[in-house]
């Protein structure tokens, strides 16, 4: 079972940045990667995922603000957060998907390795 730990969360304020990253404990070069985040009360979202070749898929809410990448040879995962916003305040979750490798997806039922989470919290 791979294992992903997620890192980099904090409190800021609105208009700051952040990076988030996931550290894996297996390769992930031919896995699709992804981003998701949920707020209390809310239902898990897609953020952005990254396909094995490089493909990206953003959910228009972060569009031009945020940045998904990869460093295979690191087996680790990124999320550039800029221009935050009070409503980006929630816990971030990486995950991958060996199963739907191929896809270009935000649904987390795609996803079948989670990590733990990072809180993130943005203050106006």
């Amino acid at each position: 079972q791979v294992q992903l730990v997620e890192s980099g969360g904090d409190s800021v304020q609105a208009g700051g940045s952040l990076r988030l990253s996931c550290a894996s404990s297996e390769d992930i070069h031919s896995y699709l990667m992804g981003w998701f985040r949920q707020a209390p009360g809310k239902e898990r979202e897609g953020v952005a995922s990254i396909g094995a070749g490089g493909s990206l898929i953003y959910a228009d809410s972060v569009k031009g603000r945020f940045t998904i990448s990869r460093d295979n040879f690191k087996k680790s995962l990124y999320l550039q957060m800029n221009s935050l916003k009070p409503e980006d305040s929630a816990m971030y979750y990486c995950a991958l998907t060996r199963r739907y490798y191929w896809k270009d997806t935000l649904r987390s039922t795609d996803f079948e390795s989670w990590g733990q989470g990072t809180q993130v919290t943005v203050s106006s």
